[in-house]
């Protein structure tokens, strides 16, 4: 039997960032290409919550169709050992991951452009881990910007984020607004964050939302730095014993949805009944 694994909707994911034009010629290839894909496989499985919106669109039957999202690997995020709330001013903010296009990183920059400008705030920090086409011009930007509160690192392995986020109070969750989040989102680095149990400001307009359906965070439209900078703000202001409350309700919705060992019983039933069926 034939599994198709969708993890994104091509070519429809380029069309709506605008990297290929939706009469172009590779488009047709490629929208044929995946038509023939989806029309031969015996069971059809997609990352995103509501992508059978956009499958079924295309003439296929819907009992083909699951749904099964990125996991994390929670051994390499223990949770925290039990100790006081440390009280501190300072409210450090992170983000780990790519520095591209879809993360819309320029976004916080502005927002944390709006903090600085508040004297009142001048103890929220924001701290950047990772790497990517636009590292470069973010660094520019926040020198153009003349950011005090913001720190650029070097990528590092996943298992060592653990450690750095110890002294962390919150992440940040930031995608720029494309119709292609309509059918939903699952990403692993989302996930990483809330196996930290940490809370999160979920910066996406998605059809889907695991901060909001965990109560482990804040949401805010994407897009509008005024808007973040009063989350960010909003978050810093919560007492430590409510942000501890969220990081539990983020480990706790990802150990019953995203850890691997779950994901994997639900693949084998899938698996299993592909079999049953050719039989």
């Amino acid at each position: 039997p034939f599994i198709f694994e969708v993890r994104d909707l091509w070519p429809q994911t380029l069309i709506d960032l605008g990297r290929i034009r939706e009469t172009s010629f590779i488009t047709f290839f490629l929208k044929r290409l995946e038509l023939l894909l989806y029309r031969n496989s015996n069971s059809i499985i997609t990352l995103l919550p509501n992508a059978h919106e956009y499958i079924t669109a295309l003439g296929i039957d819907r009992n083909r169709i699951e749904w099964i999202p990125n996991g994390v690997e929670l051994a390499i995020f223990p949770p925290p050992v039990k100790r006081e709330p440390i009280k501190s001013e300072a409210f450090h903010l992170m983000y780990f991951g790519a520095h591209g296009l879809c993360n819309d990183l320029e976004n916080l920059l502005q927002a944390m452009k709006i903090i600085q400008s508040q004297e009142i705030f001048s103890q929220i920090r924001l701290t950047l881990i990772g790497d990517g086409p636009l590292k470069l011009s973010l660094l520019a930007k926040a020198e153009e910007l003349g950011l005090k509160n913001v720190t650029f690192k070097d990528p590092m392995p996943k298992s060592e984020i653990h450690d750095v986020a110890v002294n962390t109070d919150a992440f940040i969750f930031n995608l720029i607004n494309v119709p292609v989040f309509r059918y939903g989102i699952s990403s692993n680095k989302l996930f990483d964050y809330m196996a930290l149990q940490k809370p999160v400001i979920f910066c996406c307009d998605s059809s889907n939302n695991p901060v909001q359906d965990s109560k482990s965070g804040i949401t805010v439209l994407s897009g509008s730095p005024k808007l973040l900078s009063k989350a960010i703000i909003e978050m810093a202001s919560f007492p430590v014993e409510t942000r501890l409350e969220m990081g539990r309700m983020a480990r706790k919705y990802v150990e019953e949805n995203h850890d691997f060992e779950v994901l994997a019983s639900r693949l084998s039933k899938i698996l299993f009944k592909v079999l049953n069926r050719q039989r």
